[in-house]
């Protein structure tokens, strides 16, 4: 036997209610109160995360550098740096092997450097009366440290 199809069954009956299944067909668009929710009422706050008043990380993070030893740059991009300066100043034909003990080497030293040299900027900072380090007190601690024999 065919199939029928759907203009065989009842042509005279096109508006014919169809019995429920259990489940919404409607997609809700939060038009109506949800579950008998207000609108604008107070509810539970929205958790905020924790945020701390300016400089305390700053803080923290300068007593956390001091209690360490380890290096504060990251080694491969740093050798990376050395390999490419000392190729620019020996050119392609210069050595291109390292010990790794001296690349550890100049690492220390250049993070002593910068470490003094911060030091001295944050001087001259605060003899200008600011808290926050300039440019201009990087120059100037570089320029004393010149006056004084040290190197640039």
């Amino acid at each position: 036997m065919p199939p029928k199809s759907p203009a065989a069954k009842s042509p005279g009956r096109k508006n014919k209610a169809r019995p429920s299944r259990g489940g919404s067909s409607r997609v809700s668009t939060g038009s109506r109160r949800e579950s008998g929710k207000r609108l604008g009422a107070p509810g539970p706050a929205p958790q905020r995360t924790k945020r701390y008043r300016p400089g305390t990380v700053a803080l923290r993070e300068i007593r956390k550098y001091q209690r360490t030893t380890d290096l504060l740059l990251l080694k491969l991009p740093f050798q990376r740096l050395v390999r490419e300066i000392a190729q620019g100043v020996s050119g392609d034909d210069g050595p291109n092997r390292w010990q790794s003990q001296a690349l550890i080497a100049l690492q220390e030293a250049t993070e002593a450097f910068l470490v003094n040299l911060f030091h001295d900027a944050n001087l001259c900072a605060i003899h200008a009366k600011r808290v926050t380090i300039q440019q201009k007190d990087i120059q100037l601690a570089r320029r004393l440290r010149a006056a004084w024999g040290a190197p640039v």
